[in-house]
């Protein structure tokens, strides 16, 4: 098979919380996908991707069978489903954690609460496996959907499942008391990928990081007295360093540079103080280092 004919076929999710952002993760990285309505296939016009649109749980299954190259699917699924897939990258979206939950009456104060006590989750092996490592021995009832009802019927004590905001467990009377897993959507792969498709992955891989990378910085552009240049500069790391260009006006000059999202508003208050002026502040759309 030529290079020309290697393809790489993706496993996403058909429907449900992670389908449209592992969508618009592609678009953004410049894949371009058509799929009709319903379709359960669909090929990218400009890449060598075939789609798959799976259920979430059958996707580590679909990938380590080789049906699929990779996927996309979310950290706790992995976990869960304990098959034999590498995690390839981390994709920054679907962000949730995997919690135990009791009522919200219920005084908890550790973890031996949950002694003898029944646990219901959509998630059995990583339960087990947290209450093992916890020295805890409890009953776990398997139940596919609607975990959080489980205590208000009598059917557990306790529950295990995805926290987003934790507004399902408010509005069912219950309290979040331990979380056992962070989870996120995760690049998997097959662990016997030909050398050309590792190539094509990491093509892909490459305009994934560019995207995540872009996403949690800013660029930011500014006036600076040259008399406290020194002082801003030493407040914007960049990627390397910051450009600094005169302005018509003597004795100032524009500085650009890109701050972390993470850092960003307490540097622009600095900045501010150090007599920075006309501050703009500018998405990026890729960022190659």
């Amino acid at each position: 098979m030529s290079n020309e004919q290697v393809k790489l076929r993706l496993a996403i999710q058909k429907s449900g919380r992670l389908h449209d952002d592992s969508i618009r993760l592609l678009k953004e990285c410049g894949v371009d996908i058509s799929n009709g309505v319903n379709k359960l296939k669909a090929e990218a016009s400009n890449f060598p991707l075939e789609l798959f649109f799976l259920r979430d749980d059958d996707i580590p299954q679909y990938v380590e069978d080789g049906v699929a190259d990779i996927g996309f699917v979310g950290e706790n699924v992995v976990y869960e489903k304990q098959k034999k897939v590498a995690v390839a990258e981390k994709l920054g979206f679907g962000k949730c954690r995997l919690s135990i939950a009791v009522r919200k009456g219920e005084a908890y104060p550790d973890v031996q609460y949950l002694q003898g006590k029944k646990i219901a989750t959509s998630y059995p092996v990583i339960t087990q496996a947290f209450l093992k490592e916890q020295g805890v021995s409890a009953e776990i009832h398997e139940i596919s959907g609607s975990v959080e009802i489980a205590p208000g019927i009598g059917l557990a004590d306790a529950i295990c499942d995805l926290v987003s905001s934790g507004s399902t467990l408010f509005m069912n009377g219950l309290k979040e008391v331990e979380t056992i897993l962070q989870s996120q959507a995760v690049l998997i792969k097959n662990q016997q990928l030909s050398d050309a498709q590792e190539q094509l992955l990491a093509r892909l891989i490459f305009r994934m990081q560019a995207v995540k990378k872009a996403k949690n910085n800013k660029y930011i552009l500014l006036n600076a007295p040259n008399e406290n240049l020194q002082q801003i500069i030493s407040l914007l790391p960049g990627m390397k360093s910051p450009t600094v260009l005169p302005l018509a006006e003597p004795g100032w000059s524009s500085v650009h540079s890109v701050l972390n999202e993470n850092e960003f508003w307490d540097i622009i208050e600095q900045l501010k103080a150090a007599g920075a002026e006309g501050i703009l502040v500018v998405p990026i759309e890729k960022m190659i280092i």
